[in-house]
This record gives structure tokens, sequence and C-alpha cells, in this order.
């Protein structure tokens, strides 16, 4: 596979007081096309701030960083917006929501500056909806929808702009397990069946499992990195639960 990311000799300092805090030392790698990345790491470890560089949110301090064959570390402000707009789509352990605006307008935010005609803008965000499930709830505001319906409409959201990469920031942390494993069964799928790159932060070593290959940061640097040759299929432990709780879980 092609290569979409590339960081090399990464570097991220914050001055704070008289304190230089070196938040990323020296990060190189790759992540390929259509690849399924977890980043884990305990607190401090420097695997948001990687997160925050790869989502164009921050800017290295010195080193490289390539994104689809442009040096995004070289870009200026307008450069960024504009790429985090063409290429990334977001997902957060909290679902940032708009609470008193139905599913389908929150999945059309990312489209508010956009020259197309509003009824496409109206039509690509119900398809979004439908990839996750939620057609049937398009009307309906955050209020009226459990903690896994109102991350499927972050994850639609995250989808509209047809992105090159996912970066998914502990979405699964405000959820119970068996809706968490839902919510991988999307960024399985999204990976599999639309060769979506899906770069995925977590601490729970069962939801890195889910992934095709784990990165772990310690103290500003990769200190592992391996590929899992059987990765969890979202799909087929949702098949082993029992009829109710599929039932349920398909509701939720």
């Amino acid at each position: 596979m092609a290569t979409l990311i590339e960081v090399r000799n990464l570097v991220r300092r914050y001055t704070v007081g008289a304190v230089v805090v070196s938040a990323l030392d020296n990060v190189s790698l790759e992540i390929e096309r259509g690849d399924f990345v977890v980043v884990m790491g305990p607190s401090g470890s420097g695997k948001s701030t990687f997160m925050n560089i790869l989502g164009c949110l921050d800017k290295p301090t010195s080193g490289l960083y390539m994104l689809d064959g442009v040096d995004v570390s070289a870009l200026d402000r307008d450069g960024l917006a504009e790429i985090r707009n063409r290429k990334i789509g977001f997902v957060f352990q909290q679902f940032n929501l708009l609470a008193r605006t139905s599913a389908v307008e929150n999945v059309e935010l990312p489209l508010l500056y956009s020259t197309q005609p509003l009824a496409e803008h109206r039509a690509r965000a119900l398809r979004a909806l439908t990839s996750v499930g939620l057609a049937k709830w398009a009307d309906h505001q955050p209020a009226q929808l459990s903690g896994g319906q109102q991350q499927r409409v972050a994850i639609a959201r995250a989808l509209i702009n047809e992105p090159q990469l996912i970066l998914a920031d502990e979405p699964t942390g405000a959820l119970d397990s068996r809706t968490g494993i839902e919510i991988m069964s999307i960024f399985q799928r999204l990976n599999r069946e639309a060769g979506m790159t899906v770069v995925l932060v977590t601490h729970d070593p069962d939801i890195a499992a889910f992934g095709n290959r784990n990165v772990h940061f310690k103290d500003g640097r990769v200190v592992d990195d391996f590929r899992i040759a059987r990765p969890r299929r979202a799909e087929e432990e949702l098949e082993r639960l029992p009829a109710a709780e599929e039932k349920e879980l398909a509701l939720t």
C-alpha cells in the first residue's frame, strides 16, 4: 500500500514559564493508506500531541509531516484549515453535538461554508447518516438519542467531506462496552469496505485489539510499534451476543 502519512524526527516542545516541556522527541513513522492504527500510551506520553499534529490542530517545533504528499509542517494557518476540511474527519470522546440541532443538521455543519446548494448538503448528510445506520433518527435532537447514537452522528459528521483520514480520540471512552463494540464495528467497516485510513487513540487494550497496528508512546517517543496478525472482529463479537442484547444494540 502507498504511504498516506510520513513523519520524520518530529519534535514538539512547549515553554511553561521557565520550563521547556518536550511533548514529542524525534518521532518517526509511516502510516499506509487503508491502515487501522491504534495509538496508546499513559497520560503525558505524547499521543495526544501527536494526534493534534496529525489533525493539523498543532504544528511541530521541528521535523517533517507529510500527508498525502503535502508537507503539512510548512503550511500556514489557512493551509492547515484547508487540509483539515478536505482530508481529515475527527471523532472525539465527547460527541460535541449542538444540543438544539437535529442529527442531520449536526452532520451538515462542516458544509457550512460550502458553495454547494443546500439541497446537496442535506442529501450528503443523509447519506452519511445512512452509512452509520441512523437514517431513521435524522430529525432527532441529541437529547433524544442514546450515547451510542450520538457517537454515530459524530462519525457521520466526520464522514461528510469524504476524508482520506479519520482521527478518533477515545471514541468509545464515554460508552458502555457493548456499545463500544458497535462503534468499533463501524470503524472497521469504513476501513475494510471504504478503504479509509483510521488512526484511533485509546487507553483500553481491548479496544486496541480491533486495529491492525498498535503504536505505543512513552515520554514523547514511540517505544513499540507492531502489527496484529488477527485483529478482533467487532461484527463477529456482536453476532455472538444474546438475541436480546443484540436487539438493544441495534437501537443504540
